[in-house]
């Protein structure tokens, strides 16, 4: 049987209760990261192939035992071309350049502004040719999530290079859940919101997100960060500081009061969730490709090149978040979306991506032989997953105060001690830099003593040799 090793920060059976979660950034960050890898694992798993999840680890020690134990190495990608993401980026091409098994990478983009400006991708160019150049020695293209990736990584000489979108949306191969219709929005209608801090500089996320719930009180938040769903294990000392906000990042928001807020841990709680809603809006791509993936219809506020180029290729029903005001009515972008585009073109877009997997040598569950994915399905539904994490309320709510606070204090401790920490390092480093510049200076003065001494030496017996040397040619002891 053959054996892929697959960048996923979990296997999608394991199962990983909040707290861990938490304490092992499960998510990588987002729970979206679930969304595409798992859809990867499910399309890679065949009845003659194992897929095995590496945890998001990249050490350049591994790489003979990777290359002696897996048959290749699969890089599915989200927004890698960033400035954040170097360190690791670079750790990527360490580990690659010493495999010898063939190494492919699904959907990896790259990040700029709404206006794909390249001048922010200028000082990522080095440790990108050195990524992809890596990729490509061992693989027949490079798979990107769209038009500015492709255009970006064309730009840094590179031509093979293949548009496929994100594996996320072919979760369900070419079958693309039909997009439920309704005559329009009311007050009563359940509305999935999604919101990214980062998208705060490029549109009012936190007016929107706002206006939006006093229209629509059965409004649930869904938010995706590890950062997120501490706040709803943990609490957080909002309430004692008194510190509010438009963006649901502290408990004081009126979601949070409320109890419209949740983090599902798995990719099988958080698609099925949707299925209960209308629509879902919202600037998080992966929010709303769960969305869609539930046949729930979906609108994304793009605020970046990474979220517009996808929405583009795959035709999902999208607006740029700067052309919106904080009163945007979800109703009128419900009702402004046509979906037709997206479930026209799937099948296409489909052959297309599944003709990348087999140009570079990967087996696919839908294959003639294959069952499309069926048994992954099965051991879905039969998998206890733990339920979507909310917030504590009413009587909790006074303990999740005094732990809140309590761990606030904790983490300004522990930036504390790890600035100390840093300083010390940086102060025995010093101290480490000086002594062998005393040592070096040491080493220089004993060795220009050394030959001194020694020069003072042959300068003393020539003085002495040269009287002797005529009182014995004087007695005719030396000619």
């Amino acid at each position: 049987m053959k054996r892929i090793l697959l960048r996923s920060r979990k296997d999608p059976f394991r199962i990983v209760h909040a707290g861990a979660a938490i304490e092992e950034n499960i998510f990588g960050n987002n729970v979206g990261n679930l969304i595409f890898s798992q859809a990867s694992h499910k399309t890679l798993e065949t009845s003659g192939t194992e897929v095995v999840a590496n945890g998001f680890r990249a050490e350049a020690s591994e790489a003979a035992r990777i290359s002696d134990e897996y048959d290749a190495f699969v890089i599915p990608l989200a927004n890698a071309f960033r400035t954040s993401f170097v360190p690791h980026l670079n750790k990527l091409s360490a580990l690659i350049e010493k495999l010898t098994i063939p190494v492919v990478v699904v959907g990896v983009g790259a990040q700029s502004d709404l206006d794909y400006g390249m001048d922010r991708m200028e000082a990522l160019n080095k440790p990108v040719q050195r990524f992809v150049s890596a990729v490509l020695d061992r693989s027949a293209s490079i798979g990107v999530r769209g038009e500015f990736t492709e255009k970006y990584l064309r730009g840094l000489g590179f031509n093979d290079v293949e548009v496929i979108g994100c594996p996320s949306m072919f979760m369900d191969g070419d079958r693309l859940t039909a997009t439920r219709e309704a005559d329009g929005l009311g007050p009563d209608s359940a509305v999935a919101v999604n919101a990214s801090r980062s998208a705060l500089g490029a549109g009012d996320v936190g007016g929107i997100v706002s206006s939006n719930f006093a229209r629509y009180p059965n409004m649930r938040y869904f938010a995706q960060e590890t950062k997120d769903l501490a706040l709803l294990y943990w609490g957080d000392a909002s309430a004692v500081e008194d510190r509010h906000n438009p963006m649901p990042v502290h408990r004081t928001h009126p979601l949070f009061l409320e109890n419209k807020v949740n983090v599902h841990l798995d990719p099988a709680t958080w698609i099925g969730a949707l299925r209960e809603y209308d629509f879902s809006f919202g600037t998080r791509i992966h929010g709303n490709i769960a969305a869609l993936l539930a046949g729930t219809p979906a609108v994304v506020l793009c605020h970046d090149s990474r979220t517009l180029e996808l929405c583009r290729y795959f035709d999902i029903p999208h607006r740029q978040i700067r052309e919106l005001s904080a009163d945007v009515d979800a109703a009128d972008l419900y009702r402004e979306a046509d979906f037709s585009a997206m479930h026209s073109g799937h099948a296409e877009r489909f052959t297309r991506f599944t003709a990348f997997l087999e140009k570079n040598g990967l087996a696919h569950v839908h294959q003639p032989g294959e069952d499309g994915g069926a048994a992954f399905e099965e051991r879905v539904r039969a998998t206890a997953y733990p339920p979507a994490v909310d917030a504590w309320t009413s009587v909790e709510a006074g303990v999740g105060h005094r732990i809140g606070w309590l761990r606030s204090r904790h983490e300004a401790s522990e930036a504390a001690r790890a600035d100390l920490a840093k300083r010390l390092k940086a102060l025995e480093k010093e101290t480490e830099r000086r002594f062998q510049s005393v040592e070096k200076r040491l080493k220089s003065a004993e060795k220009t003593a050394a030959k001194a001494e020694k020069a003072a030496v042959q300068s003393l017996m020539g003085r002495v040799r040269r009287p002797v040397g005529r009182i014995l040619r004087k007695t005719g002891l030396r000619r």
